[in-house]
């Protein structure tokens, strides 16, 4: 069986430094219409959440786009989804049975590869009717962000930024979006050919990905995270490695930013410290942790 993680394992260095970048919401402004479009619809439809459909809604936004949780794997997205929506008021009061998601919060909390693939094995060894729903939908999202989600490119200044990087750096995709689909995307734009390796859920976690690309290869002092969610800063932090945030709703100036002047600090060794503290600090402001309607209630 081949080993989905052996371009990891097997990347060869060229440069002394190496730099992974995100790609939802990060490279690329696709989280939008992907989750209003392709995954918010199938959420509804696949799980009969027609009743409240507002405030699943509200719930997949809050989870995906505008929380701490941005940017996470769509498998415990989806089991935090549940959580809200079962904890909220409006919903009890509309007396909705939620599906029972225990078997998808069992497999989450024991798998690291959490795909599509992972997944059909879970359903077939426990023959649960939820993990098959949760397969389907899935499949559903990728086949509609594969005919909805096409002609985005890349942020400006990204594309800019990873010419620059090509003379000083290795970079890689690192992210939890299904391979094909980040495939497709960085072919497109014909910016896979700046980067060594394109690195999906496939693969493993975020933090897998850098530990697998940085293991006897690049100091931890010569490595940086690029991405938008907490999740890319994890990574980071995961693996001892700095950390440059692309913020939320200011995509284009954190790309401009990362153009004129944080790509030379960190190449020059100057990045780490206070100047990456700060930038960490503004970034974690655009990510709450409270869902709007709590204050409401």
């Amino acid at each position: 069986m081949t080993d989905p993680a052996a371009p990891l394992k097997n990347l060869k260095k060229d440069k002394d430094l190496l730099v992974g970048i995100d790609s939802d919401g990060c490279a690329f402004d696709t989280m939008e219409i992907k989750q209003k479009e392709c995954f918010i619809p199938n959420t509804i439809r696949f799980f009969n959440l027609q009743p409240i459909a507002k405030f699943a809604r509200e719930a997949v936004e809050f989870v995906n786009l505008y929380s701490r949780w941005r940017g996470i794997n769509r498998w415990p997205a989806l089991i935090m989804v549940f959580d809200l929506l079962e904890e909220r008021a409006e919903v009890r009061q509309r007396g909705v049975r939620l599906p029972d998601i225990t078997p998808l919060r069992e497999w989450v909390s024991r798998e690291t590869k959490l795909s599509n693939e992972s997944l059909r094995h879970e359903a077939e060894r426990t023959g649960a009717p939820l993990l098959a729903t949760a397969l389907a939908w899935s499949i559903r999202v990728n086949a509609d962000v594969a005919e909805t989600v096409h002609d985005i490119p890349p942020f400006p200044f990204m594309r800019e930024s990873l010419v620059k990087l090509a003379g000083m750096a290795d970079v890689i995709v690192v992210s939890q979006t299904p391979y094909e689909a980040l495939a497709r995307e960085w072919e497109e734009h014909g910016v896979d050919r700046h980067v060594k390796v394109v690195a999906g859920q496939e693969m493993g976690s975020k933090s897998e990905h850098l530990a697998l690309a940085i293991a006897g290869r690049y100091e931890p002092s010569q490595v940086l995270m690029i991405g938008d969610a907490l999740g890319d800063l994890k990574a980071a932090r995961d693996n001892a490695v700095s950390f440059y945030p692309i913020n939320p709703g200011h995509e284009e100036a954190s790309w401009k930013r990362f153009h004129d002047e944080a790509l030379s600090k960190f190449a020059n060794g100057c990045y780490a410290g206070d100047y990456e503290a700060a930038l960490v600090a503004e970034f974690e402001g655009f990510l709450p942790s409270s869902p709007p309607w709590s204050t409401r209630e």
